[in-house]
């Protein structure tokens, strides 16, 4: 893992009957240390992959054509459609909090899967039925020719129930999962440990050929209003994952859960504020340091000192009234947290500016499923007699994010290690993602200049600026073969970089992180477009996005993003730089003044 390295060529812990187990703490089903050979690797990470992969289809059976079904089903009009998605799909990502706090506090990661699982397949059959029984009705509606009539109340709360039944199952397993099916591979191995920043790669990639299916096989019966289908296939698709699931159960490791972590992160607030004024010594010396069988009860590794956050170390300061509470075999943990306690706040502290550079980038993400469909759909769809739906043009990105993922994993990353040569690693997480947020500028200047060209065809085209360019959409594969391989570099880095960089505690906090960087970027890209269109709409000009957008500038905007996210790179590298890596016990102690981020 990029920050963290092996110290020890790694003696194996070995019990009594010469078995050799995990060197990270993990435990098999039963609690046990986990015996490396019986438990994880590749054989638990390949069954996790494809129950990935199955649940992401199932997914986007449903989210993918959601807009056309409240408008061709329910009714709604598109401005109240949209709005309706933006709020289910926002959703989505906050039962991701929900379900890795469950998961890192109580229930553990397995069983969050499994019950977040169970709660996915009966929402979709719940979808599926209602949609069946009572929403496509008259039998045969659901088409753009044939729309259904109205429903009762009692039809529609029973839809709702159902997608927030969905959101929630998917929501709260989406973080735990990624988290689960590193946690197969022991960092503390070497080679191991090269396979689990492999599986990253791999978990990303089923999830994208997971959605390829929906959008175009699935989409496709559902565009056509055979709706039914589309949605018992997705409960289909969700039901044999969890059933796969449940199947790799007696091969999985495990980690035990924490507890709240609040209030770990609050009792170092006020130690360190009740100890405001006390000298404290230079360095880490003089810290209280819990013994090592009390610190690794859950599994946990220990947490070296470092630098920075200088207030937080006085929640660790161990003063005389503290002294005098030790000789009496108290311990109050709101005066004094160990060192340990201390820096998983210092980390969440630290990974913060980070994940906030990572909005930008889900804004120009986000475009590809809105605006590069509207631009789309403005261009010439047509190949022969065979229409060409804009909104299938994501494949490309799928496409290219598989392209780039083997490109990646079979020739940069050993290339770039080769050229180092005393270096093991390739690229660094947090260069990665650098990269992407370069690749992603490169995606928005693209999709700039093909709007500048469809504009400037449009005009020439038609009298009134009415009709549609006829300038091919084919014109679009590059800008979605840019958002895909920034994703590759983007989002695959930015898995593992929390994954890494999260205290053993958070881990699934740090998936859920990757999760509402895209939520976020939803919402402030719906904000970014109102604030563009009041500002560029006057009374002669329909600003830059209008209904007609070949009355309007969207190229401007992609331009205008294309800089947001160039400032968002400068901002970027001054964060990477600044980034210290989490030491843990047992491992190699990196240079405190060492550059994290090289450009």
């Amino acid at each position: 893992m990029a920050c963290l390295e092996v110290c020890n060529e790694g003696k194996f812990k070995e019990d009594e009957e010469g078995t050799t187990n995990t060197l990270d703490g993990s435990v098999d089903m039963h609690g046990r240390p986990a015996i490396r050979a019986k438990s994880g690797r590749w054989v638990a990470g390949i069954i996790i992959l494809v129950n990935q992969g199955l649940a992401t289809l199932a997914f986007f059976g449903v989210g993918v054509n959601l807009v056309l079904f409240l408008t061709r089903v329910l009714q709604q009009n598109n401005a109240t459609a949209a709005n309706s998605v933006s709020k289910w799909t926002g959703t989505v990502y906050i039962f991701s909090l929900v379900g890795a706090f469950l998961s890192d506090s109580y229930w553990g990661r397995y069983k969050t899967c499994a019950i977040f699982q169970i709660i996915f397949v009966i929402g979709l059959a719940s979808l599926s039925l209602s949609s069946q029984l009572f929403l496509l009705r008259p039998k045969g509606c659901g088409s753009q020719e044939n729309p259904c009539g109205t429903h009762e109340s009692y039809q529609i709360v029973l839809f709702y129930l159902s997608i927030y039944l969905i959101a929630l199952g998917n929501g709260g397993y989406q973080p735990n999962i990624a988290t689960f099916g590193a946690d197969q591979f022991d960092e503390e191995d070497r080679r191991e440990g090269h396979s689990k920043v492999a599986f990253f790669s791999y978990f990303y990639l089923a999830m994208n050929l997971g959605s390829l299916f929906s959008n175009t096989i699935l989409g496709y019966f559902e565009d056509e209003g055979i709706w039914a289908i589309g949605f018992w296939a997705s409960t289909a698709s969700a039901f044999a994952a969890l059933v796969l699931f449940l199947i790799g159960t007696p091969r999985y490791r495990h980690f035990k859960p924490n507890g709240n972590p609040l209030a770990r992160f609050c009792q170092v607030l006020v130690a360190a504020v009740k100890k405001g004024k006390v000298e404290m010594p230079s360095g880490g010396e003089e810290l209280y340091t819990e013994e090592r069988k009390e610190s690794s009860m859950n599994g946990n590794r220990k947490i070296l000192y470092t630098h920075g956050f200088k207030f937080l170390d006085r929640a660790a300061y161990i003063s005389s009234r503290d002294l005098d509470n030790q000789k009496q075999g108290l311990h109050n943990p709101w005066r004094l947290c160990p060192i340990t306690q201390v820096e998983e706040v210092k980390c969440i502290l630290r990974l913060l500016p980070i994940w906030l550079c990572t909005i930008l980038y889900s804004v120009v993400f986000t475009q590809m499923a809105s605006l590069f469909v509207e631009q789309g759909a403005a261009m010439k769809t047509t190949v022969s007699n065979f229409r060409i739906p804009p909104a299938s043009m994501s494949s490309f990105d799928i496409l290219s994010v598989a392209v780039f993922i083997f490109f990646y994993r079979r020739i940069l990353d050993p290339l770039v290690s080769k050229i180092r040569k005393s270096d093991s690693r390739g690229l660094t997480e947090l260069q990665r993602m650098g990269i992407g947020l370069v690749i992603a500028i490169l995606a928005m200047l693209s999709a700039g200049i093909v709007e500048c060209y469809r504009l400037k065809y449009a005009k020439k085209e038609c009298t009134h600026c009415d009709g549609s360019s006829t300038l091919s959409i084919f014109w679009q594969i590059p800008q979605y073969a840019f958002i895909g391989a920034s994703e590759v570099f983007m989002y695959v880095g930015q898995l593992e970089f929390f994954n890494a960089q999260a205290p053993d505690g958070l881990k699934s906090f740090g998936s859920a992180l990757c999760m509402t960087s895209i939520s976020l970027g939803n919402y402030v890209s719906s904000l970014l477009v109102s604030m563009v269109m009041k500002i560029s709409t006057e009374d002669h000009m329909p600003g830059w996005i209008p209904g007609n957008l070949n009355k309007g500038h969207l190229d401007r905007f992609y331009f205008l993003l294309a800089a947001l996210t160039s400032i968002d790179l400068i901002v970027y590298i001054a964060c990477a730089k600044w980034y210290k890596c989490i030491k843990l016990e047992g491992r190699f102690e990196e240079n405190e003044d060492q550059e994290n981020f090289k450009v």
